[in-house]
Parts: C-alpha cells; sequence; structure tokens
C-alpha cells in the first residue's frame, strides 16, 4: 500500500456495501487511518489483479473486513463488512502481539 494516493469508489461497491452490511464508504477508508491493521494478500481471489485483505477498526471502534484492490496509486474497495467471530480472534490475537 506504499504509495497509494487515496481511495477509488465504484458506485455499485459503495451501494451494495451499504445495502448488505451496513458499511458507509468513510468507515471502509477509515480502518485504513487506525492501528492495528492486518493486512494479507487474498490469493485466492487474485485471478485478474492482485488482491488483498485487511482487518482493521474506524475510529468509532468497529472491527471491519475488508477486500481491495490497487488501481493506479489509489485503493479500490470491492467489499467492507464486519469481522466475523474467527477473525474478530485473529484480530484479538494481533493485537496482543503487537
Amino acid at each position: 500500500m506504499d504509495g497509494c494516493i487515496g481511495f477509488d469508489w465504484d458506485d455499485d461497491n459503495v451501494h451494495k456495501n451499504w445495502d448488505k452490511h451496513r458499511v458507509t464508504a468513510h468507515e471502509a477508508e477509515d480502518v485504513f487511518f487506525h492501528e492495528p491493521l492486518v493486512v494479507a494478500a487474498d490469493r485466492k481471489h487474485s485471478v485478474k489483479e492482485n488482491r488483498f485483505y485487511v482487518l482493521g477498526q474506524t475510529a468509532a471502534g468497529r472491527r471491519l473486513f475488508l477486500a481491495f484492490t490497487v488501481r493506479r496509486s489509489r485503493i479500490r474497495v470491492i467489499s467492507a463488512r464486519d469481522m466475523n467471530s474467527r477473525e474478530r480472534e485473529a484480530y484479538r490475537r494481533y493485537e496482543a502481539n503487537s
């Protein structure tokens, strides 16, 4: 994510994330500005382009899972939702070891 200069949103994804998961674009972006931030390659979904996922939290403390890619130096969020129980536990372990 080094060298990223902002965010790029697909209108359909903005609406999908709100309609399905009640996550706003602002909340999704906010995750990238708070620690700890767990980022990993999403090899399973990196067929046409490199995809990644992140576990993080907003300033309000909402813990989110995001799937994203980087296009032309901008983070493009594909999906945003609340962490599931397995992801929350992984995030807690990472937080404890940071």
